[in-house]
């Protein structure tokens, strides 16, 4: 791990280092010579809602167009129609979105895609990292131009819809749309049109410091009660920047991404279009998910966490299918990253091929009590098996469980937290399991330099 890169690019909280006027200044440099090595000569910049979107937006710019390249703005727009921008626009050498995704308001973050719509592999973040820290700026000649994709949006609607007929449907389904205040909030509108969908949307009315708050895929509870209220087919949240999807069924269940991802290969499976037969998803996966693949004949493969490990073994394998249980998902058939609006048109493409409720689909697979906790630690990132007590507690919690569960324990790749993840037969008992942990950790390590 770099001293800036995570696991989703740079991030921390806005105005605080590394996410400063400065550093911004000095990414788009790095980001500008780096395209230009490689014979490109635009970048694309793309933001979610937060109030420092735009400052962080003109600093990228300014620190891009002083190596010569030019940059467009796409405004306000998903993670992923920046991707797409990135591999329609033959010279776009990069693109940038400033998002720190599900997060609150404070928090934001720099995401990189390269030439095609692809992250950056390790070695592409490292050679960009160098430069920011430890090179000097270079005088340039050329200046580059800074201007607007005034149609941003409305190339990427187009692009998600074409995919789809959906103006064949035997009928309107009823949708409830949570845009979270984000990135989703204006697209929304242009994908779940009224001549398509009987749709209605909350939380669509970003104000720079709404995003994400008590709404979203992370915040369903207000979207769950509508969805019962209205007596609506089906509820669709989105996270900050979109790329995320959770659903609501009929009934006002979640539907996590798990699920989702046993409901399309299903389909896919049945329709003879799931390639290799196989679907990736992460080590965090539900147990459930593998007994339901099984079930059907789909062969499994476990990634390591985070979207670009699963796209990675969706590459060795020749899945096109792949996502994690938080509701990334990624159509490889559709598109170079995972995306929350496609994830979404995916669901309801099944939904109508098959004429059936969202609960109905939703039973092919079985959610096994799973339990995942956050505990705040301090960024040393000690090994916590070498740490008695936590290895003993962690142990005991195993041995209790036998093949009737697992535990996962990892540290997040974007915040100084160890996420605790027990899976069990038992909702409460695996909750325990995991206070039991959390405790261990917090007695042991969270306080500990």
């Amino acid at each position: 791990m770099g001293k800036l890169f995570g696991t989703d690019g740079i991030r921390g909280v806005a105005n605080t280092y590394p996410i400063t006027c400065e550093m911004a200044l000095k990414t788009g440099r790095a980001i500008g010579f780096f395209i230009r090595e490689h014979g490109y000569h635009r970048v694309i910049i793309g933001k979610d809602t937060r109030i420092s979107g735009d400052m962080l937006e003109s600093a990228l710019a300014a620190g891009i167009s002083s190596t010569g390249i030019d940059v467009m703005l796409a405004g306000v727009i998903p993670t992923p129609g920046v991707a797409y921008l990135c591999s329609s626009l033959k010279d776009a050498g990069a693109g940038i979105v400033i998002s720190a995704s599900h997060n609150p308001y404070q928090d934001n973050g720099i995401k990189i895609f390269n030439h095609g719509g692809g992250k950056l592999t390790d070695e592409q973040e490292d050679w960009i990292e160098d430069y920011i820290l430890n090179n000097q700026t270079m005088p340039q000649g050329n200046v580059g131009k800074i201007s607007v994709i005034s149609d941003s949006l409305k190339q990427y609607s187009d692009f998600l819809l074409n995919g789809f007929s959906f103006e064949k449907c035997y009928k309107k389904l009823k949708l409830i749309i949570d845009c979270s205040n984000g990135a989703a909030s204006r697209i929304g509108h242009r994908v779940f049109n009224e001549s398509l969908f009987d749709a209605q949307f909350i939380y669509d009315s970003p104000d720079g410091k709404n995003i994400n708050d008590g709404c979203g895929s992370q915040h369903t509870q207000e979207l769950q009660r509508l969805i019962i209220k209205e007596n609506a087919d089906m509820g669709l949240a989105f996270d900050g920047d979109a790329d995320r999807l959770i659903a609501v069924d009929e009934n006002g269940n979640q539907i996590t991404g798990d699920t989702i991802l046993a409901v399309c290969a299903k389909f896919a499976k049945e329709k003879g279009i799931l390639a290799k037969n196989i679907v990736v998803s992460t080590i965090m996966s539900n147990i459930g998910l593998t007994k339901a693949l099984d079930s059907i004949g789909i062969s499994h493969i476990k990634s390591d966490v985070g979207d670009r490990k699963v796209l990675e073994a969706m590459k060795q394998s020749g899945a096109v299918m792949g996502g994690e249980d938080s509701g990334h998902m990624i159509f490889l058939g559709h598109h170079t990253t995972g995306d929350g609006i496609l994830s979404a048109l995916k669901l309801i493409e099944v939904m109508l091929g098959t004429h059936q409720s969202l609960s109905s689909l939703a039973a092919v697979m079985k959610v096994y009590p799973q339990v995942l906790m956050n505990v705040n630690v301090n960024e040393g990132r000690p090994d916590f098996m070498k740490i008695k007590p936590v290895a003993d507690t962690i142990q005991s919690v195993e041995n209790k469980l036998g093949d009737k569960g697992r535990v996962l324990i990892r540290y997040s790749g974007t915040q100084p937290l160890l996420r605790v993840m027990v899976e069990g037969p038992d909702q409460e008992l695996t909750t325990n399991y995991c206070l039991e942990i959390c405790k261990s950790i917090k007695d042991n390590i969270s306080n500990k330099k």
